[in-house]
């Protein structure tokens, strides 16, 4: 079918670009960036091999569940648990972190299954449209914070909590919809079709990875500094406030040459 090779190269280029994001931002050295693009490469094969034998539809919303929460997991487990890591996302700009959520304007494809009676609601409205919200608004608020800083951390909070709770509702309706236990919304179509090719790669890749990214920008902002705060009125030609941009040294001269390092310079020339 012509709609499912589509989605099958949008989602595995937004997958492509996660990975790319979480590499970039968890990591400071070329091999180590190398070493966790591999590690998320594994776990999109898995993924897919999920979906190619349907091994979900054995095990139902508890197996789906599991495939969700598990990666997040690890990944935030990971990221309080390693200082490397940790310092690592100071080194990439917290506008990039925003950016990357642009890829979500793909929820235009939870909509239109909804229009072929594909997928339920409440699942395929929640999810389309806050996702077409986020991915609509990404790069407009990565703009905002490139060229204000801190002055519009209670904006970038409030945009991020809602990115958050748009994946967090998404996973809830999708659960609730699902033939099982806690199945609430007998309806049909159910979500049965999120376990398939080359939906599943929605729920247990691209949702735990941009649950990890908006946990790091909740990270960064939680750690802007007093000072930076106070620096919101600071001249539009002063240097970017602590905790806003890269606060680390680039390594090995990677970091400087990076796509998402491209992205945000820019970023900062478009608001300059």
């Amino acid at each position: 079918m012509p709609s499912e090779i589509l989605s099958t190269i949008e989602l595995t280029a937004s997958a492509a670009l996660v990975v790319a994001a979480l590499s970039f931002s968890l990591a400071t050295t070329a091999w180590r960036r190398i070493l966790l693009a591999a590690l998320l490469a594994v776990w999109f094969v898995i993924v897919v091999a999920l979906g190619a034998t349907l091994a979900l539809d054995y095990v139902g919303t508890p197996g789906l569940g599991v495939a969700t929460a598990l990666p997040v997991a690890a990944i935030c487990f990971a990221f309080f648990m390693a200082p490397p890591i940790r310092a690592a996302l100071f080194a990439i700009p917290l506008p990039v972190l925003v950016a990357v959520n642009a890829a979500r304007i793909l929820g235009v494809s939870f909509i239109l299954l909804y229009a072929a009676h594909r997928l339920p609601a409440p699942f395929a409205l929640s999810a389309g449209w806050g996702d077409i919200f986020v991915g609509l608004t990404a790069l407009p608020m990565a703009w905002l914070v490139a060229r204000y800083g801190a002055r519009v951390r209670g904006l970038t909070l409030a945009w991020n909590v809602i990115g958050l709770v748009d994946l967090i509702a998404a996973i809830g309706f999708g659960a609730t919809s699902s033939p099982g236990p806690i199945q609430i919304f007998k309806v049909s179509p159910d979500t049965s079709l999120m376990t398939t090719l080359p939906w599943i790669l929605i729920p247990c890749f691209l949702v735990p990875c941009y649950l990890s990214l908006h946990v790091a920008i909740f990270y960064r902002l939680s750690r802007t500094s007093p000072s930076a705060l106070a620096s919101g009125d600071r001249p539009a030609s002063a240097s970017p406030a602590p905790g806003w941009t890269s606060t680390a040294k680039p390594a090995s001269g990677v970091q400087s040459f990076s796509p998402f390092n491209a992205l945000y310079r820019a970023l900062e020339h478009m608001s300059a």
